[in-house]
């Protein structure tokens, strides 16, 4: 039985993406062999494939990309008592990080970057590295869960201060954290508020729940229409996804003790009063790096009695 691969010969855009044909990999004490059946595309996938994402990676010239997968356990090594064979079950995107604060360590055990991902038939994992997705679910929607859904949970219902009917969420775009998040926003009862470049993507976040939306071609001072469109209060936790060239605006856009989760970097900016913006607003800032273990759980168990998401 053969297996294909595919991995990174340059990291210098996708004409350097080679498909390979490899040896099934064997599960060693502890490990799982996983037969992948989807794999979601993140932004981050598209950095590493050009170079923009830091280095080190665990094979110059070979690595294997993306970090989201879903699949089912075909093969256990020894001492595996935590899955069985036949589980359906997604990759996690930190490796070794559970529970509580991250580690150092734990940002060298990240899948697709430094470390080898999912991106092939057959990938070894250990046995701590998978999950266990809510049976509803398809491989395909399983496999947008490690990065997007989970960094969407941790910005609306672990990071933030503000959850419940009186509180106002703010996402940007219409990306796959971005719709997660106004998904589980709208799950926890807030008001949201959607911005994206288009009126297509825009009637798409309505149909989804949003409350309010702005088209930021069309209004570029979109923090003023927030406030505006909130009473002039300010909005209670914005998911940030621009980075440089939205997060001025983002702290503008917030009330007094509002909360920023910084979790992209898809815009270029020179936004150079940050420091400031946070004091006048006393806001709090969080930067989002997906989540933990237990953070999947708890959002598995919120999913698997939540089916309109």
């Amino acid at each position: 039985m053969s297996n294909k691969v595919w991995r990174i010969t340059k990291h210098e855009g996708i004409e350097n993406l080679r498909l390979t044909t490899e040896d099934v990999p064997k599960p060693g004490p502890d490990q799982v062999l996983l037969r992948v059946r989807a794999v979601s595309l993140n932004y981050r996938d598209w950095a590493v494939l050009n170079g923009f994402y830091p280095r080190p990676y665990a094979e110059e010239g070979r690595l294997i990309p993306c970090s989201d997968a879903a699949g089912d356990i075909v093969e256990i090594g020894e001492g595996v008592t935590k899955v069985k064979k036949g589980q359906r079950v997604c990759s996690l995107f930190f490796q070794t990080w559970f529970k509580g604060e991250m580690e150092e360590e734990d940002m060298l055990q990240t899948l697709g970057a430094p470390i080898h991902g999912v991106l092939a038939q057959y990938v070894v994992l250990s046995q701590d590295g998978v999950i266990k997705f809510p049976d509803f679910l398809s491989y395909e929607e399983a496999a947008t869960l490690p990065c997007a859904a989970l960094t969407a949970w941790q910005g609306t219902f672990v990071t933030t201060r503000h959850v419940g009917p009186h509180c106002t969420t703010l996402t940007q775009g219409t990306g796959g954290v971005s719709i997660f998040a106004l998904q589980f926003a709208r799950l926890a009862g807030n008001r949201v508020i959607v911005t994206s470049s288009t009126d297509e993507k825009l009637a798409k976040a309505k149909e989804l729940g949003a409350d309010d939306l702005i088209n930021y071609r069309k209004t570029p001072e979109w923090h003023q229409e927030a406030r505006k469109i909130n009473d002039g209060r300010g909005i209670d936790n914005v998911i940030e996804i621009g980075g440089p060239g939205t997060i001025n605006r983002s702290l503008q856009a917030i009330k007094k003790y509002g909360d920023v989760q910084a979790i992209g970097f898809r815009t270029q900016g020179t936004d150079s009063n940050v420091a400031t913006e946070m004091v006048y607003s006393c806001s709090q800032v969080h930067g989002i790096f997906v989540g933990n273990k237990k953070m999947f759980e708890d959002m598995n168990r919120q999913v698997s009695v939540t089916t309109y998401l």
